[in-house]
């Protein structure tokens, strides 16, 4: 018996758009577009959804107030956010009201279906992921997912490592810092290299970058 599809609630109004995006989502899930605001909170409390896309401008009822509505009520099934407001004070308000992620318009729908794909994997027990260029990386279960290849797990010490430069990646680390970070005092400087070596040989040679004198910052900025 063929699996089902999981089940997506769009709510957009957009007369163009909303049709073209239920088509391609389609492709992946089965699709529910409401273009109403109060339609759709009636519908997604009632409804059995794995994944909903909400927009922030709505007749009737914005994006925000159903996603804080849905979360108060005790709905905790993903919520992607789009906006065609692309500041950070806006986003911040989006996620402050329980969207997992936010989506600004215009967007490719390569990129939708990879933010689908993590919120869901949030969702499923992954836990919170950091974005790393085209990489999504699950500090809770160690879990690095490859826009190529897939998932890979990670070993305490290469998820602690990455961990520690993805929360700051504008830092520059020195190895001393990242041996009292990260590993044990009977350690030396040079298993820091040796671990870098492993987690760009497990998932790409730059997503670590050497500073010349100074150490290891992330990469793929």
């Amino acid at each position: 018996m063929a699996q089902s599809r999981p089940r997506l609630l769009l709510v957009e109004d957009d007369p163009q758009l909303g049709p073209i995006m239920a088509q391609v989502l389609d492709e992946v899930y089965e699709v529910t577009l409401i273009a109403d605001g109060e339609a759709a909170l009636a519908e997604a409390d009632g409804g059995l959804y794995d994944v909903m896309v909400v927009d922030r401008r709505l007749p009737s009822m914005d994006g925000i107030s159903i996603v804080e509505t849905l979360r108060r009520a005790g709905v905790t099934v993903p919520m992607l956010m789009l906006t065609a407001l692309g500041t950070v004070q806006d986003k911040v308000r989006g996620l402050d009201a329980g969207a997992n992620d936010y989506l600004v318009k215009p967007f490719e729908f390569e990129e939708l279906f990879a933010r689908l794909r993590a919120i869901r994997r949030v969702g499923s027990g992954e836990g919170p992921f950091v974005r790393i260029g085209e990489w999504e990386f699950y500090p809770d279960s160690r879990a690095i997912y490859s826009p190529y290849d897939g998932r890979t797990i990670l070993t305490d010490r290469e998820s602690e490592l990455l961990k520690l430069l993805a929360v700051n990646p504008q830092r520059t680390f020195g190895r001393d810092e990242i041996l009292r970070a990260v590993f044990s005092a009977d350690d030396t400087p040079g298993t820091v290299d040796t671990y870098v070596h492993y987690l760009r040989r497990k998932t790409d040679p730059d997503i670590v970058t050497t500073v010349r004198g100074r150490g290891y910052r992330l990469g793929m900025l």
